[in-house]
């Protein structure tokens, strides 16, 4: 999702890491907010487990960003701030900081990540397959959703058209869901496969679309929550709304892993497409 290179500086209280982020983390012309999220998370991890290695055993569960600005692809820093430190929980600030503007903040909650089966999870979605059968519609390079979302140059996804009737100029219910795949070498690694999940949280199109309200739907605040460590394979991603007003709209994002697990959870607050 983006390169971390060199430490900047690490004063006293303040780490600051140079990174690239590839212009296949887009959607449109600007940088995806899931990846965001995920690159500033990758950023926190390295600065705590760097200041603090009595950390190193725990890992992101929370995740509030706040977008002050829309960043292009290209070179950015992470300014991480440690805010608290102890047995159970962390409390780590980054600033995504592009042309000397801080343009996402987001304040990190580090804990130890769910590793044993779900003592309860309700079987309301066990009807979305664990991965894209032949009806399924993937984001090829060729195809309108692979030509806007090009993540998809990053990742394997694929949307499932009978939750989607604005693929074919169709209203319906405003929801969705979609399967999502990291590439090989990403699913291997467990850091970045957590890091991943966290980004899927904010892959969906918004939801609005299926009631005819199309374009930018710029996020206010996301707040994002990584449960567990996805297995690999396909991740599961449903999109639903409590609500939809003329000014504003949420959007929950569920996310499961290939055993069914729910491994990352999101809630956003974003803007209604302007009328064209």
């Amino acid at each position: 999702m983006c390169a971390l290179s060199e430490l900047l500086s690490d004063g006293p209280e303040v780490g600051r890491y140079r990174g690239v982020i590839d212009p296949i983390w887009t959607i449109g012309k600007k940088v995806h907010g899931g990846t965001m999220v995920g690159s500033s998370a990758a950023a926190a991890t390295r600065w705590l487990r760097t200041t603090h290695p009595e950390a190193a055993e725990m890992f992101v569960i929370s995740a509030g960003s706040d977008f002050l600005g829309a960043p292009d692809p290209g070179e950015v820093e992470y300014e991480v701030r440690i805010r608290k430190t102890g047995r159970q929980i962390c409390l780590v600030d980054v600033g995504l900081v592009q042309g000397g503007r801080t343009l996402v903040h987001t304040a990190f909650t580090f804990g130890h990540l769910d590793d044993a089966a779900p003592a309860y999870a309700p079987d309301s979605y066990t009807d979305m397959p664990a991965e894209p059968g032949e009806d399924a519609l993937a984001y090829t390079p060729d195809s309108p959703m692979g030509r806007l979302v090009h993540v998809a140059q990053g990742a394997s996804v694929a949307i499932d058209p009978t939750w989607a009737p604005f693929l074919t100029g169709e209203q319906g219910e405003p929801r969705l869901r979609l399967w999502i795949r990291p590439r090989p070498g990403d699913e291997q690694d467990p850091d970045v496969a957590a890091w991943f999940a966290m980004m899927a949280g904010d892959m969906s199109p918004p939801v609005p679309m299926n009631l005819g309200r199309f374009g930018w739907a710029p996020t206010v605040q996301l707040t994002t929550y990584l449960r567990r460590r996805p297995a690999p394979g396909w991740l599961r991603v449903i999109a639903t709304t409590h609500a939809i007003g003329e000014r504003m709209f949420d959007e929950d994002q569920l996310v499961l892993d290939s055993t069914g697990a729910v491994v990352a959870q999101s809630r956003q607050l974003a803007l209604i497409p302007l009328p064209r």
